[in-house]
């Protein structure tokens, strides 16, 4: 029977590979005594086939990095970007978007919150001002800078969470840009004439593919603060993973009602640097994504009750390393990934245990599903291309 070939994806497995025999993969540890010939010959043959597979796949993301790549044209304008000011873990986030709004704008002015930025816009006359985050930056300096006939914007990082205080500071704002869909029209019904649904993004400076350490490397891993639907979910799933290897990091975890049995695999309350975090993303086959709930009621200023339907940051970030991501299901989440085939997604506890297995045993299938989100991220999801589009979007008449 006659069969057509089939186009492959961006960063396929195959793309530029000859037909050369590959080594072979690594396989059961040898007998041999150690420190005999025989086990270093067969350890040197292992260290072999295993730096060939790190450097394979290295070398396959930095090309499928390299054809995604873009180069932006900067936009004609002057923007004064005030940061969050709020420290880690949003210090990265104000030096990604800082770093890339230098790529997309033709000038940009930085500042704080502690800063009299209305004195330096006086001065200084951006096209705009953009403000991250907005809650340590008073109304009045706001006002002030609208005042001079400036045109101002604020981007909130933490929507539906935060609207309690978020709704108080947008109808001060020329534009309002938000990550979540659903919270669009609570500001429009506040009298904020111009709100747009902008995520977050990557910043590839921290969050790209790397060859991480050998002691890191595993099998599943998850990095986040232990929300209750979280610890929910993962005091069902972690029996399924106790065969594999598996890491649990981020505040609370102590809260699992089994936690002293998973405690040697889990780093309680441990902070990690965006770098360390896209190693950890790195060394793992899968990576877990598991979003908060809206109406968790821990540090949670919702009263509105607003549902979250837009991907959580995490997303690209974890797309951007080279990984599998595995994610709980949001309606948005179709509009950044094509599901199935560049990110997979799960419905309850036991139908991501299934996954995981499932994508273990399917090595290829993993590698391409991977590699299609990371061309997916690079092409369209760093801070350099979001930018660009809010300085459209905030610039026009």
């Amino acid at each position: 029977m006659a069969m057509t070939r089939r186009r492959r994806a961006p960063g396929s497995l195959n793309a530029g590979r000859g037909r050369q025999k590959r080594p072979t993969s690594v396989g059961r540890a040898s007998r041999a005594a150690p420190g005999s010939g025989k086990a270093n010959t067969q350890g040197n043959r292992n260290g072999f086939s295993l730096g060939y597979q790190h450097g394979h796949w290295q070398g396959l993301c930095e090309a499928t990095i390299a054809r995604a790549s873009q180069v932006h044209e900067k936009r004609p304008f002057k923007v004064l970007y005030v940061t969050s000011g709020k420290g880690y873990p949003y210090s990265p986030l104000d030096e990604g978007i800082h770093h890339s709004l230098l790529e997309v704008a033709d000038s940009v002015i930085l500042a704080s919150p502690k800063d009299d930025a209305a004195s330096v816009a006086e001065a200084q006359r951006p096209d705009l001002v953009l403000v991250l985050d907005g809650m340590d930056f008073p109304a009045a300096q706001v006002d002030r800078i609208r005042g001079l006939g400036i045109r101002t914007a604020i981007w909130f990082t933490d929507d539906p969470y935060y609207t309690d205080i978020t709704s108080a500071l947008a109808p001060h704002y020329d534009r309002v840009f938000t990550l979540e869909r659903n919270c669009v029209p609570y500001y429009q019904s506040l009298g904020c004439a111009r709100v747009h649904n902008l995520p977050l993004a990557v910043y590839p400076g921290y969050y790209r593919t790397r060859n991480p350490r050998m002691a890191l490397r595993g099998d599943v891993a998850f990095i986040g603060t232990a929300y209750w639907n979280r610890v929910k979910l993962f005091h069902e799933l972690l029996p399924r993973l106790e065969s594999k290897r598996f890491r649990l990091s981020g505040l609370w975890w102590d809260r699992l009602p089994d936690y002293d049995r998973w405690r040697s695999r889990i780093d309680l309350g441990k902070w990690m640097t965006p770098i360390d975090t896209a190693e950890c993303y790195n060394a793992n086959r899968i990576v877990i994504n598991v979003h908060r709930a809206h109406d968790d009621e821990t540090f949670n200023r919702n009263s509105a009750g607003i549902p979250a339907v837009s991907p959580n940051p995490r997303t690209f970030e974890i797309a951007a390393c080279g990984t599998l991501q595995i994610v709980d299901g949001r309606d948005d989440l179709a509009q950044y990934y094509e599901p199935g085939r560049e990110i997979v997604t799960y419905d309850s506890p036991g139908q991501l245990a299934d996954l995981i297995d499932y994508y273990l045993t399917h090595e290829e299938e993993r590698q391409q599903i991977a590699l299609r989100a990371l061309y997916r991220t690079m092409r369209d999801h760093s801070f350099a291309s979001r930018l660009t589009q809010l300085i459209d979007l905030a610039m026009e008449p």
